[in-house]
């Protein structure tokens, strides 16, 4: 896994969210991301965004942390957007990344979910031994989903890691 450092300006999303933790995901009967993936596709919830900046990029990020990765947080799916509306559709809410640093990784080659998957336990495994470069800080974290992750059997995925600077 790739990792190198960037500086990313305000991001305006559009999308849905949901309420979890990675205790919860990794048991299964909790899981409350995958239902929310596929509710996002299959119900269409993409075509409802209004002003979509790069249409067929999807982000999934990580916000309203607890605490760490350890603790509860907000999953959200959805696209860039040019403007945020007063007023959006039902069900669809906005999620504003401030610029920050990241720590950027990018995935190796793999099968979908799995290469994600085992991207965060290596992140997660980074974090806990201090090798991850700088502090994390919990603000928002994102993946990001371009033409590489087209193929569920050779998805490649960059992960964002916000930093203190």
């Amino acid at each position: 896994m790739n990792k190198t450092l960037e500086t990313i300006q305000e991001i305006k999303l559009v999308g849905i969210k949901t309420r979890t933790n990675n205790q919860n995901e990794m048991s299964g009967n909790n899981a409350k991301i995958g239902p929310c993936i596929e509710n996002y596709f299959q119900s269409g919830q993409f075509t409802l965004i209004p002003h979509r900046k790069t249409p067929g990029i999807t982000y999934c990020a990580y916000t309203d942390y607890v605490s760490d990765y350890k603790g509860d947080y907000t999953y959200f799916i959805g696209e860039e957007v040019s403007e945020i509306p007063e007023q959006l559709p039902e069900h669809l809410h906005a999620l504003v990344v401030k610029p920050q640093t990241y720590a950027k990784f990018t995935t190796e080659q793999g099968q979908m979910p799995d290469v994600v998957i085992q991207a965060w336990q290596k992140i997660w495994e980074l974090e806990e031994n201090g090798s991850i470069g700088s502090k994390r800080n919990y603000a928002v974290d994102f993946e990001l989903y371009d033409s590489r992750a087209q193929d569920p059997s050779r998805s490649v995925v960059d992960i964002y890691i916000g930093i203190h600077d």
